[in-house]
């Protein structure tokens, strides 16, 4: 489904990104470890389409998504990919459900459709009582679930997580994992995770490993 082709980035005169290519399967939880600066989060910086590559593909399903537009680019990323950053990065002054429904709002959705649909993925991530919360009334481990409900709003073909328990006690970084299987199980959802926990990824389905900005291990 997803599908990046042996690609190459560098930051000046360093090179973050060797040869690197990668094949996600429609309904997979796929984990990428490694130490940090192995070149993991410029990677799915590049698949995410929030950069772009010096050299290399990236396709998902049979659209070539480094040939568009930068104005291409984020309609198509709203749509299709979902995000999960390590800091939530939730308005502190919109409450839970209104924070899900921005990216609905961006693609055009009636205010309505827009909550419905928030609410749903609210309720089904134990976050029903929670949904008028603003992020400042929420434990961590809420808000990072408020930020993958605003992830799977738009039913993105495949969610992105860098370091999504970066920031969480290991209880509730295990439980955001066992969630996204979850997810996998009762959506159909592809999640593809960055993270140094290496406990954590082995719950994935697949592990794939980076060091020095090369895949060198598979499994």
């Amino acid at each position: 489904m997803l599908r990046a082709v042996s690609i190459r980035k560098k930051f000046g005169t360093l090179e973050v990104l060797h040869d690197v290519s990668l094949d996600i399967a429609a309904g997979e939880v796929v984990s990428i470890v490694g130490s940090s600066g192995a070149g993991k989060s410029t990677l799915l910086q590049i698949v995410g389409t929030l950069d772009q590559p010096d050299a290399g593909e990236v396709w998902l399903y049979d659209k070539k998504i480094n040939d568009m537009t930068a104005k291409q680019l984020a309609a198509f990323r709203n749509k299709h990919i979902g995000f999960v950053f390590q800091f939530h990065h939730l308005l502190p002054e919109f409450s839970a459900l209104e924070n899900v429904c921005i990216p609905a709002w961006i693609a055009g959705r009636s205010r309505g459709e827009s909550e419905k649909k928030a609410g749903e993925l609210l309720e089904l991530l134990q976050l029903k009582d929670r949904v008028h919360h603003k992020p400042s009334e929420l434990s961590g481990g809420e808000q990072q679930r408020v930020a993958v409900a605003r992830a799977l709003i738009n039913q993105p073909d495949i969610v992105l997580a860098d370091e999504p328990t970066g920031n969480l006690d290991s209880i509730h970084a295990k439980q955001l994992h066992e969630l996204f299987l979850e997810l996998r199980d009762k959506m159909g959802q592809t999640f593809l995770i960055v993270t140094h926990n290496e406990s954590l990824a082995a719950m994935s389905d697949r592990v794939l490993h980076m060091k020095d900005g090369r895949m060198w291990q598979h499994q």
